[in-house]
């Protein structure tokens, strides 16, 4: 991800694939909302989280483009 002072542009209808499992065992999520704080769906389970920016850039493994999903 990118440094400090540089914020990656998450866009609505990206996958994300996270380090961390969700409980219900899936790791992968979609982006509902992006702003200042990230909405983001889980796609085992389809539970809704609303994440700070900052803790996402930090926990996301790998970045799905919404066209090859």
């Amino acid at each position: 991800m990118p440094g400090k002072f540089h914020l990656y542009p998450f866009k609505q209808g990206e996958k994300l694939q996270l380090k961390k499992q969700h409980p219900c065992g899936g790791d992968k999520w979609i982006i509902e909302r992006a702003g200042a704080d990230i909405a983001i769906r889980c796609l085992t389970c389809g539970h809704l989280l609303v994440i700070a920016r900052s803790k996402i850039e930090k926990s996301v493994r790998a970045v799905i483009p919404a066209e090859e999903s």
